[in-house]
């Protein structure tokens, strides 16, 4: 096992913060990002076609490709909460889930959700397979994979992960505002409606604000 988690707080373009790299060797750190302009962050595996691209530049919202699986995520300032977790693979062979991808983000939804109780809310950890709709490929938020945390008002953090040959980060995201009119008006057709997509629960600012902080210590 490496030592305690450290935690770090920048603010810069979600392509800044896409294209940092994991040191090796490799820190155990949460690190949190704040978006310093709108961008629409889409998944590795998600076709360019998925993007209204002059809808985008319209608006002002950058589009930034992740290295990690999903769909796509409006970051708005001051509606979501970015924290990546950063977590050895010394640590990860250690809790005994090196080698399953499900089972370490269940390992990290644990901890998120013990986090969010010390901050007095309510959640729990979707430990099943993955729950897909006919827009989860499109729109993250919109499905559950393991990992994830949900209430009784929706999907609360949204996970996804990648990995290295010293660690694996797992990119997680929360909703203080949910604006699906916003993310839907930038997405090309066939687009879905605002009925089409489930719902999705929200954390008050200074809950979700302090969430980041929080987390190193029940990293362990």
């Amino acid at each position: 096992m490496t030592g305690p988690f450290a935690f770090g707080r920048w603010r810069g373009s979600a392509a800044e913060f896409h294209g940092r790299s994991v040191d090796d060797p490799v820190s155990a750190a949460v690190w949190e990002f704040e978006v310093a302009a709108p961008a629409l962050v889409i998944g590795s595996a998600q076709s360019d076609t998925t993007v209204d691209r002059h809808a985008a530049a319209a608006a002002g919202v950058e589009v930034v490709r992740r290295r990690s699986g999903g769909g796509a995520v409006l970051l708005e300032p001051g509606d979501v909460v970015w924290f990546d977790v950063v977590v050895p693979a010394d640590n990860l062979r250690a809790a005994g889930v090196a080698d399953d991808i499900a089972a370490s983000m269940i390992w990290l939804g644990r901890r998120v959700v013990a986090a969010l109780a010390k901050l007095g809310i309510g959640s729990e950890v979707h430990d099943g397979p993955m729950v897909t709709t006919a827009w989860s490929q499109t729109v993250c938020f919109d499905g559950r994979g393991p990992g994830e945390i949900v209430t009784d008002a929706g999907k609360l953090v949204g996970i996804s992960q990648r990995r290295t040959r010293v660690a694996a980060r797992f990119q997680c995201a929360v909703h203080t505002a949910w604006r699906p009119e916003r993310l839907v008006t930038l997405l090309a057709p066939p687009a879905p409606t605002l009925t089409d997509l489930r719902p999705v629960a929200t954390l008050d600012p200074q809950v979700a604000a302090a969430l980041p902080g929080l987390l190193p210590t029940f990293l362990h």
